[in-house]
């Protein structure tokens, strides 16, 4: 009888622990980064005057601390707008080559446009996560 009430508390002693530990937050862990990820949008590339290819990119937002993804995630559209007027406007290609886009073209033009528009110090840096264009040639002749 004694030895299986000093398994049972010695059971319950470690569960205790365990859980215990498992709800203590550690200090010495940095809070982690919030994210979102825009969704993935088409930017064509204008050369010259001409549509000379698309391409597909994803995006991640870095947020600010104190700063949600439930809170910026409606502004999503806008920021995607404001990167396809721009590209209609600015030559987002990469040196000459048409299939990739200059990717610090590309943040300065997103954190311009999360700036505007879910405001100054929401988003703290951009990542280019993957570019994929619609050809795959079209190198800009010589």
């Amino acid at each position: 009888m004694r030895r299986r009430d000093l398994i049972a508390a010695g059971t319950v002693l470690v569960a205790s622990a365990t859980a215990a530990a498992a709800a203590a937050p550690s200090s010495d862990a940095p809070p982690e980064a919030v994210t979102l990820n825009l969704v993935p949008l088409g930017l064509p590339v204008i050369t010259e005057g001409r549509l000379r290819n698309y391409v597909f990119v994803n995006l991640r937002l870095l947020l600010a601390s104190g700063q949600t993804a439930e809170a910026v995630r409606p502004h999503d559209p806008f920021i995607r707008d404001a990167l396809v007027k721009a590209a209609h406007r600015v030559d987002f290609s990469a040196g000459g080559d048409w299939t990739r886009l200059n990717e610090r073209m590309l943040t300065a033009a997103t954190m311009a446009a999360a700036r505007v528009v879910a405001g100054d110090g929401v988003v703290t840096s951009v990542e280019v996560q993957n570019q994929a264009p619609r050809r795959r040639t079209g190198m800009r002749p010589n």
